[in-house]
């Protein structure tokens, strides 16, 4: 579905006004467009009462899978699931496939680089263009066939890359609508409580998702090198997603840490075999604010290179999204208008984690 999803993504910047990359390889000090303020960097201290807690791990074979999502949905927006039926020898082939890429020379890598308003390809994070300086990292996104893009990097045989990135999105898309029916079916929603009609139904929900075939999705290779200063650099800024859902593969390097509103941020540590889901912004808006889309980063370290591998698992690009009408009831209205994930990407590109508040319905406070 690459033409699909380009469309979500129109009008979303793609790169930054900065030099596009630097050598990680050969640095031996940092730049001046990798080096952040400190406020930007500050760790925000604790006013909740999160202390001790963690990222919960859930087993999907527990019998109380479906009860745990849902209380990790609600009370964190983010869990690391076991069990999930994902070969450990694909997460391997993945994980070896994101090492040869990025162990190319740089130049090797930059003729694989991403149109300027392009989505696929090789360049530095989507959400750069939000920021002052770069960050201590790279990736490599794919939409549809990998085919072009891979060629440019192995001419001789980009084969064995394809076929990796093909078996990988095609198990995730089956985990990802695996999840989904878990996690909407915590708040009691079931198949016959969505409405699988046209954008204009008046019910609630995902609009005509009923083929899965029209599912939009992503892959995202992602790399964090070794860094010389990492106390002065960030691998990935705060950030939500504008997905429904997004599944992560980690190394064993850690790096990723989630915040949720008033706690501190903490790190999701790796796990073997296990992978993180995070509640995407489209999500946030199906469950009507019940369950948080988390907001999440990724920091660096001077010895360990990271990488991770996300899905990234949406609706039909033109398919409205709006509060699922089970969660709906006088005591609780609906807190955001529908929106299609073209629409919704375009205000992300506006007003950036800020986009979840503009599209939030004025709802009057009961009784008055």
């Amino acid at each position: 579905m690459p033409s699909i999803l380009s469309d979500a993504f129109q009008g979303y910047p793609v790169e930054p006004h900065h030099p596009m990359h630097v050598d990680f390889k050969s640095v031996k000090e940092l730049p001046e467009s990798y080096v952040w303020a400190p406020q930007q960097l500050e760790d925000n201290p604790s006013s909740g009462n999160f202390h001790g807690e963690s990222v919960p791990v859930i087993d999907l074979h527990d019998p109380s899978a479906v009860k745990l999502i849902g209380h990790a949905c609600k009370t964190w927006g983010v869990f690391q699931i076991t069990n999930h039926g994902i070969p450990q020898e694909l997460l391997d082939e993945i994980e070896c496939a994101a090492r040869n890429l990025f162990s190319l020379p740089s130049q090797q890598k930059l003729a694989a680089s991403r149109s300027p308003d392009g989505i696929s390809g090789y360049g530095v994070a989507r959400i750069s263009c939000f920021f002052p300086k770069l960050m201590w990292s790279e990736g490599f996104t794919i939409v549809g066939s990998p085919m072009e893009h891979a060629s440019r990097l192995w001419p001789h045989d980009p084969r064995t890359f394809c076929d990796t990135i093909e078996e990988y999105k095609k198990e995730m898309k089956g985990l990802a609508g695996r999840l989904m029916w878990l996690m909407l079916g915590s708040l009691g929603v079931t198949e016959e409580d969505i409405i699988w009609g046209s954008n204009n139904n008046n019910n609630g929900g995902l609009g005509d998702c009923s083929n899965v075939d029209d599912i939009c999705d992503a892959l995202q290779l992602n790399h964090y090198p070794a860094c010389p200063d990492p106390e002065r650099v960030m691998g990935l800024a705060a950030h939500t997603d504008s997905t429904l859902l997004t599944i992560l593969h980690q190394n064993n390097a850690s790096g990723l840490q989630v915040q949720r509103e008033g706690d501190c941020w903490r790190t999701v540590p790796p796990l073997a075999g296990a992978l993180v889901v995070n509640v995407g912004d489209l999500l946030h808006i199906l469950s009507n604010g019940l369950y948080p889309s988390i907001l999440h980063r990724v920091v660096v370290n001077r010895t360990n290179h990271r990488l991770s591998v996300a899905y990234l698992y949406g609706p039909p690009s033109r398919v409205e999204i709006s509060p699922l009408k089970k969660l709906i009831s006088t005591a609780h209205p609906p807190l955001y208008r529908p929106i299609t994930w073209t629409e919704y990407l375009g205000t992300k590109a506006k007003h950036f984690n800020k986009a979840l508040s503009s599209v939030r319905l004025c709802v009057p406070i009961q009784g008055l």
